[in-house]
Formats: structure tokens, sequence, C-alpha cells
């Protein structure tokens, strides 16, 4: 395939889907005021498995949560630009502070579950008795993950993505990587991509902020998004610039040029189109 040299990590939460999938179970079912109630006193990821506890207590079977999620805010642009990428023959990745039900349920509602070779975030599974038990990927109470960037203690994504890196190292693969973020918890992550590997950050996230006052950390070249039209806009012309840049046989480049074409994602030429592109400089 002509992107198979590309590997795109993605967060999850406002990012594929517009919002948090955690704030949007408990705000949907009602469980606000007790989770804004007990915040204080645990960890995320205990208060999440607190709030799926409380629903099971009070009837609410998974199915209903699971029809909360598949009500979850996306935009279609971003559903057809990963559908596209992955059409074109890029290695799509989910590296996110939410939790496997969550993700995968919300990936399988809009066909999408199929394009992801690999779901990085934390477990869960449904019970025995049918409540959906929630945990941290990193066990910090015993095993903390000792990282100094703005990282939550339950996991630390650049950790997660020097693991991604050391398997294609060890496969002697040389892939280019593309991640696309919003949170304080993806700024690790963009420091550990190199020279040659895109970072994504969404415009007027925090993890945009950090990047602006950081930028000489990042290695990695900075285009910015905001919306679902520039998340397919930016990440298809750049699978299409690095897949041309890659291609040294001008017959596999008018290859490329014309699948990429035939997705009729974006009207106009990719080049000229491409340079639309909004960058961050250094």
């Amino acid at each position: 395939m002509a992107a198979s040299d590309i590997v795109v990590i993605m967060d999850f939460d406002k990012t594929i889907i517009d919002c948090d999938s955690d704030n949007w179970v408990v705000d949907e079912l009602g469980l606000t005021p007790l989770f804004n109630q007990l915040l204080p006193t645990m960890p995320w990821n205990s208060l999440m498995d607190t709030m799926m506890k409380e629903l099971h207590s009070q009837g609410t079977t998974i199915d209903a949560v699971a029809a909360v999620l598949k009500r979850t805010p996306i935009h279609p642009l971003i559903i057809r630009a990963i559908k596209s990428a992955h059409e074109l023959g890029c290695d799509l990745k989910i590296v996110s502070d939410a939790n496997v039900f969550f993700i995968e349920t919300i990936l399988e509602h809009h066909g999408l579950r199929g394009c992801f070779s690999e779901i990085n975030t934390n477990p869960s599974f449904v019970d025995e008795e049918g409540r959906l038990r929630i945990f941290p990927l990193h066990d910090f109470s015993k095993h903390p993950h000792g990282c100094h960037h703005p990282c939550p203690p339950n996991m630390c994504k650049g950790i997660v993505i020097e693991r991604i890196q050391a398997s294609l190292s060890a496969m002697g693969e040389k892939k280019t990587i593309i991640y696309m973020g919003d949170g304080l918890g993806d700024f690790c992550p963009s420091l550990k991509l190199g020279d040659g590997d895109y970072m994504l950050p969404r415009k007027d996230f925090p993890v945009w902020d950090l990047i602006c006052k950081n930028r000489k950390l990042i290695q990695a070249e900075v285009c910015e998004w905001s919306n679902g039209e520039e998340f397919e806009h930016v990440l298809l012309h750049l699978i299409t610039k690095i897949s041309i840049e890659k291609s040294n046989n001008s017959d596999n480049t008018a290859q490329l040029y014309s699948e990429y074409c035939k997705l009729q994602t974006v009207p106009g030429a990719a080049y000229e189109a491409f340079t639309k592109t909004l960058y961050v400089p250094h």
C-alpha cells in the first residue's frame, strides 16, 4: 500500500471524538453531582469504576451505557479521514486515557474498529454481574511510571510511544510517525518523536499551548488543526506528502497520487492544498 511506511497514532477523547468520553457518560446518565462530590477524594480511574458501580446499583445495564456511548459526538469528516488513512495503508494506533470498553464501543458503532491495529488505554471489562470495571493502565500505587512531564499517574503516553518505537526498530522498520492529540498527556509523547516525524496538536487545546511555549524541545514538525475539516485536511495531505517523498520511482509517485485522488476527500491538487496546512514555527 502507498502509505505503509507511516504510523498514525491518535489520542481519542477530544481528538477522534469531540468530547471526553468519561464526562459524556457521567453527564448523560445523571451522575454529575456524585462525580463532582467524589472527584477530590480518589484517583480518576477509581472514580470512574465507582461511577459504573453506582450505575449498576441503580439498574442501569451495560447496554444502556453502550447506547450512550454510541451517541458520542464525532465529526463525520474525522470518520472519513480515519477510513481513508487506513485504505491508503497507514498503520493506525490509539493511545488514550479513556478505557477499552468506551473506545471499542464507539469505534465499532462507526465502523472504525478494524482501522486500528492497536489500542493502548486503561483496561476495562464487564464482570459476571454485568458491571463495567475500569482499572488504570499503570498501577501507580505499586509501580509509578516516574515521568516528570504532565502525565496522569495512571498513564504516561511517552512510555507507550517508546514501546511502539522499540517494536518498530526491532523489526528493522523505518517508519514515519504522525501523532495527533489535544491534552496535557499528549505533550510527553511529542517529546519522543524524532526529526522526520510529525506532531499534530489541536489548536487552542492544552497540548498546543505547551508546544507553543516549548517549541524548541520538539524535534518533529508541528502542524496544527482545529476541527473535523482540518483534521481530515491536514492528516491526509501529510500522508500524501510523506508517501510521495518516500517514493523514488516516478511511476510509483503517479500511482500514489492517483490512489489519493480516488478518495475524493479534499478538492484540488494535493500539493496546492497542502500548502494551506498550518505549521507551528520553531
